[in-house]
């Protein structure tokens, strides 16, 4: 039956399937683990050229392996043997504001009424500062209370089971003048419609409601850190 699978199946769909044989386990057993139905796991060994990451995230954890080694990247580690450990190196300050410059969706920690809060928000980096706009009264616009904001930018790749982390930490403070605040928003409007196309900018987030406030962040401290697993 085995090899009938392989013989069919795409090449994650064989790899699937051999790990299963490797741990001695029915599709049943995986399936149960995985969250997903026998039938389904029999498509995807037999059928599919290659589930969502989603699914393969979790087929992977269930057979005791790594995305990676699913799709052919690495070898199967022996059956009970330890996973690669994470390598975290910290990253130096000039890349952090590198790649907090080339993103625009963050998340601000505030002090609420109701506690502590991570709010997230569609940001922009001008004059070295972060800027973004919050509706009174949110979690968002009461980091401009703050004596000191923290500011998080991420990206994590579950499938490829690495990401990077930069928390800018300063003082955030509302924008009240309105001429200030007209002036800004037309250099993020530039700045983020070169990224979003033409237009993107004036859509959507930047305007959520119309007395939304302008906040900015001025970090006076900087720290980052990439991680890969094996």
């Amino acid at each position: 039956m085995a090899e009938r699978a392989r013989g069919r199946g795409s090449d994650v769909g064989r790899r699937i399937a051999l790990r299963r044989e490797q741990l001695g386990l029915s599709r049943e057993d995986v399936a149960g683990r995985a969250g997903m139905a026998p039938q389904y796991l029999r498509y995807l060994e037999e059928r599919l050229s290659s589930p969502g990451g989603n699914a393969l995230s979790r087929l992977a954890r269930a057979l005791d392996t790594t995305v990676a080694e699913l799709r052919g990247a690495e070898p199967f580690r022996a059956p009970g043997a330890k996973a690669a450990r994470p390598r975290v190196t910290e990253l130096r300050a000039d890349e952090c504001h590198r790649l907090v410059a080339a993103h625009h969706i963050g998340r601000v920690a505030a002090a609420t009424p109701e506690g502590p809060a991570i709010v997230p928000v569609v940001y922009a980096v001008v004059g070295g500062a972060v800027v973004f706009r919050a509706a009174p009264g949110t979690g968002a616009s009461a980091a401009g209370d703050a004596e000191q904001t923290a500011f998080e930018v991420d990206h994590l790749d579950e499938d490829a089971t690495a990401g990077w982390s930069v928390l800018l930490v300063g003082q955030a403070r509302r924008i009240t003048d309105p001429g200030e605040s007209e002036r800004l928003a037309e250099r993020v409007a530039e700045r983020l419609g070169k990224r979003l196309g033409e237009g993107g900018a004036a859509a959507g987030p930047w305007a959520p409601e119309r007395d939304a406030m302008w906040v900015r962040l001025r970090p006076a401290r900087v720290t980052g850190w990439r991680a890969r697993l094996g």
